[in-house]
């Protein structure tokens, strides 16, 4: 039995959830998450969560190449069960590395356990089969994301950097943390076997339960991506000011910006997603006003030293810890959000003091959702100015440093890969 192998010989429970959470993730926009919550998943032994989790990831990360490998073998698109438990069967077999006979094997049972796809077990069996005699090529870069993103990241970056971004997909992430006080770096990488990166943020390729780990209990660290780190640090934050996260959750920022000194106040319109956001506060002994509302139409008055707005996104920027994006996400979902991301960005230019600063991020790598959010913004708020942002600063990558001073942090910009991001600083005039 492989090391990735659920428990019981069949493993038919954790694939079934597998099934469950991997349909979840590409029905819907945040359907990955989601999915985590299902009876199905939850019902499991520790580790047969973690093979089915692991499996569903595998199957995501590399989508593309998957079902290239399918259709050469499909005179026909199946139901969308089908095509779902096929996607299980390819990932076990040349991701997971499960021996032959069981991966078919259990993909078939899986396909019998179920009603709709139970007529078609002859087929997933046959399929499989054919596949193992004839192994896919399952690395291709060119094949990773979906085609029409593909098309905009060569059209904004240049063909060299899509394919170095798409690279990156089919890679398991780094965690990355970042420290409630910088002078713990140092005691902190040893103990979590982590590196340093630029900023202060620890990397650590330590996988099993995170609360585990060390510091965690103490609540001297959180998780949360290099890149996403930059922004606070960008608003300079000294002790005392009032600072304002809207679109707060899950509150990696609020927790930065409460760090530095700031009298924070964590606004977001959802009240499950805000929970943890208190949770952490509570873990790591920091404190803010958690605010549930609408952050565009949020009706208090109050003027803030320092305001963040890191607005909700297509996210294509995440798809390393989520690769569920690239394929959930719609053209359609960029015009819509955009048109969102205008809004909120007009309200937070609302609570920002006279002389104060405003930071705008958005963790897409769609140039509507960043740079034209911004040429815009600058031209129906002339009392802002943009405050360049210096090379390296906040730990920032120096390759996503733009000539209007403002960041294009694209995911092969560090070693490793980061996150996605676009990150503008403002001023708003005396």
């Amino acid at each position: 039995m492989s090391q990735n192998e659920p428990n019981d010989v069949q493993g038919l429970p954790a694939r079934a959830a597998a099934l469950e959470l991997l349909t979840a993730a590409l029905s819907r926009r945040a359907g990955l998450e989601d999915g985590f919550g299902h009876p199905a998943l939850k019902a499991l032994a520790p580790r047969d969560r973690a093979f089915a989790r692991a499996l569903v990831m595998a199957t995501l990360r590399r989508l593309g190449p998957i079902d290239a490998a399918l259709q050469s073998r499909l005179q026909k698109a199946p139901p969308d069960r089908v095509v779902q438990i096929l996607r299980l069967g390819v990932a076990q077999l040349f991701v997971l590395g499960t021996p032959a006979h069981a991966a078919v094997g259990a993909t078939v049972d899986l396909a019998a356990s179920d009603k709709e796809a139970r007529p078609l077990k002859g087929l997933v069996n046959a399929v499989l089969r054919a596949l193992t005699r004839e192994p896919p090529v399952l690395d291709n870069p060119d094949l990773m994301a979906p085609t029409w993103l593909l098309a905009r990241w060569q059209s904004a970056f240049g063909a060299d950097a899509a394919r170095a971004m798409a690279a990156l997909i089919a890679e398991e992430p780094a965690t990355d943390l970042s420290l409630k006080s910088p002078d713990d770096v140092e005691a902190l990488a040893g103990p979590l076997e982590a590196e340093i990166l630029p900023g202060g943020t620890l990397r650590t390729a330590r996988k099993g339960e995170v609360p585990s780990w060390d510091g965690f209990g103490e609540g001297r660290w959180w998780v949360q991506d290099a890149s996403a780190a930059v922004p606070v640090r960008l608003l300079n934050i000294q002790a005392g000011e009032t600072a304002l996260d809207l679109c707060a959750a899950p509150g990696g920022k609020t927790l930065q910006l409460a760090a530095a000194g700031a009298r924070v106040t964590a606004v977001d319109r959802s009240a499950p997603r805000l929970k943890r956001v208190t949770e952490n506060l509570a873990r790591t002994g920091l404190s803010a006003d958690v605010v549930t509302a609408d952050a565009a139409e949020w009706n208090d008055k109050r003027r803030f030293d320092a305001v963040l707005l890191d607005a909700p996104c297509s996210a294509t920027g995440t798809y390393r810890r989520n690769p569920d994006v690239l394929w959930a996400a719609k053209p359609a979902d960029i015009v819509q959000l955009s048109a969102l991301q205008s809004r909120l960005l007009d309200a937070a230019g609302r609570r920002v003091k006279a002389g104060g600063r405003l930071v705008y991020c958005v963790c897409s790598l769609e140039p509507e959702e960043g740079e034209a959010q911004v040429a815009a913004f600058l031209a129906r708020a002339p009392e802002f100015s943009l405050v360049p942002i210096a090379a390296g600063e906040g730990g920032a990558p120096d390759a996503s440093l733009r000539t209007d001073g403002t960041l294009r942090i694209l995911p092969h910009h560090r070693p490793g890969g980061t996150d996605g991001f676009y990150v503008a600083r403002f001023v708003r005039a005396e």
